[in-house]
């Protein structure tokens, strides 16, 4: 029978980062997107981690299928950590990246250049049926410009500059950016993990 595994998200695109990676091991990869009665999960944990957990584990549990999830947001160290796990809808529950940007800009008005550092995070936990949920993750560094510059990407891109690049993240193409985003730095530690789980597997 053949292996599947579900990423918990109706986005194509994350989707399909991950497609390739799960061929070398013979998994076909579906989304929500092929589970219209897929639970809504309510992400009420207190950090990336748990809110990924949630995620994973009762989607697995739904349809006894191995499932990855991600939670991810920005942490601004001058803020303290926020928007953090509620980077997604830090100025309402609309989901407005726009509003989003401005309501940090706002906050962050009166602080110094060289107290602008930040992060972005991602955590991403593989439910497997039978085994203990896995966690990792992976971060991106920094800082929070005053202004928006670029057009690419999503989110609070166009304000997150990146020092070793001098761009912000709205200002690195596609490619570059999947390269050395928080995402992508998790996404690259789960190869390793999952040829280690199906070893044990195959030792059962």
């Amino acid at each position: 029978m053949e292996k599947q595994v579900i990423i918990a998200t109706k986005n194509k695109g994350k989707a399909k980062e991950l497609e390739k990676m799960f061929s070398t091991f013979n998994i076909k990869v579906k989304t929500l997107l092929d589970f219209p009665d897929a639970i809504d999960v309510e992400e009420t944990g207190s950090t990336f981690e748990e809110n990924a957990i949630l995620k994973a584990e009762t989607i697995s549990q739904q349809y006894n299928i191995m499932t990855i999830a991600d939670d991810s947001g920005l942490v601004i160290d001058a803020l303290d950590g926020r928007p953090g796990i509620y980077s997604a809808r830090y100025a309402g529950e609309d989901k407005d990246d726009e509003a989003n940007i401005d309501k940090v800009l706002a906050e962050m008005i009166d602080i110094p250049n060289d107290d602008r550092s930040a992060k972005f995070y991602c955590a991403l936990a593989i439910a497997i049926p039978g085994k203990e949920t896995i966690t990792v993750s992976g971060t991106c560094e920094g800082e929070i410009l005053r202004e928006r510059k670029g057009d690419n990407g999503f989110g609070y891109d166009p304000i997150f500059f990146i020092k070793d690049k001098g761009l912000t993240m709205a200002e690195l193409s596609s490619e570059e950016k999947n390269r050395i985003s928080h995402r992508a730095k998790a996404v690259n530690k789960l190869p390793a993990i999952l040829q280690n789980l199906f070893d044990l597997g195959d030792q059962k």
